[in-house]
């Protein structure tokens, strides 16, 4: 019970400090796609010790399911943005989504990293955010195709299948890779015909 309680307090603001160095570490350290990263790692570039790494975050997992969630957070602003838009039609706020959110993982080599080798456990600490995520989706997919400018086939469990695919082609170090004009395929061929 007591554990419950101070899971409830605000952090202290040096433990928010210390968190926000330990993210910022993990960050650059997860950017460089070396998946033998150890929690010592990170604790040395934050300049922490170990345990304070281990008090916030028990195991790597963890930590990479921190950048996970908080990009999923971000996905879901965009989203919501998405259905407010009382402008863009439907299909376009799809897209647009669709289009800023990749746009915000190629500017982001950590959550890239945890997004293609995080596995079932990194993803777990973001399930409330995944599933906000696909109640959003839902929303703007069944939008667009009320408004009959989506293909029928499409649904919103498609999209992280098509994020999935783009994430695979963001790579900056292969020539020819061009993520963008991939994903304006897949959005055109997600039009309505």
């Amino acid at each position: 019970m007591s554990e419950l309680l101070n899971q409830d307090r605000p952090m202290r603001a040096d433990a928010r400090r210390n968190r926000l160095r330990i993210l910022g570490a993990a960050r650059e350290l997860f950017a460089r796609e070396e998946p033998d990263v150890q929690m010592d790692d990170v604790a040395r570039l934050a300049g922490v010790g170990v345990g304070t790494v281990y008090r916030h975050f028990p195991d790597k997992e963890a930590l990479m399911g921190e950048l996970v969630r908080e990009r999923f957070g971000i996905f879901n602003e965009r989203l919501r943005a998405a259905l407010a838009d009382g402008h863009a039609s439907p299909f376009d706020a799809l897209a647009d989504s669709l289009r800023a959110n990749a746009g915000s993982v190629a500017e982001d080599a950590a959550t890239r990293f945890a997004f293609m080798s995080g596995g079932e456990r990194v993803f777990a600490h973001a399930a409330v955010e995944m599933e906000e995520f696909m109640r959003l989706a839902d929303q703007l997919v069944d939008r667009a195709k009320a408004a009959g400018q989506l293909c029928p086939e499409f649904r919103a469990a498609d999209i992280p299948m098509v994020m999935c695919g783009v994430c695979a082609t963001i790579d900056k170090r292969k020539s020819g890779w061009d993520w963008q004009r991939y994903l304006e395929i897949i959005i055109r061929g997600m039009r309505a015909a």
